[in-house]
């Protein structure tokens, strides 16, 4: 890109690279979403043990600021509910492919 923000001209002329599509097995693709599924899980954990020290550290007294264990609360219980959001439409989704005829 030049500096006003357009492409140049050299890459305009340039045949555009075809891009790869990688098909997944069935293995390749449950794999993926097992790994992803857990690092969700693995990071809502962590959020939560954040969350849980930052307030007993608050109740005991020690030197915590009151807005930074609200939006470690805040951001445990938003990750929570989208997580329970998600684990509700897979299960829907699940049970519609279960409902389908073949």
């Amino acid at each position: 890109m030049n500096n006003v923000g357009f492409p140049s001209v050299s890459n305009i002329l340039r045949p555009q690279e075809t891009k790869q599509i990688h098909t997944y097995t069935p293995y390749e693709a449950h794999k993926s979403f097992a790994s992803v599924l857990k690092n969700s899980i693995q990071e809502l954990n962590k959020l939560q043990n954040e969350s849980d020290k930052m307030t007993e550290k608050l109740v005991k007294g020690e030197n915590v600021d009151l807005h930074q264990v609200m939006i470690a609360s805040q951001k445990a219980s938003v990750t929570l509910q989208a997580t329970l959001e998600i684990r509700n439409k897979v299960i829907e989704a699940y049970q519609e492919t279960m409902r389908m005829q073949v």
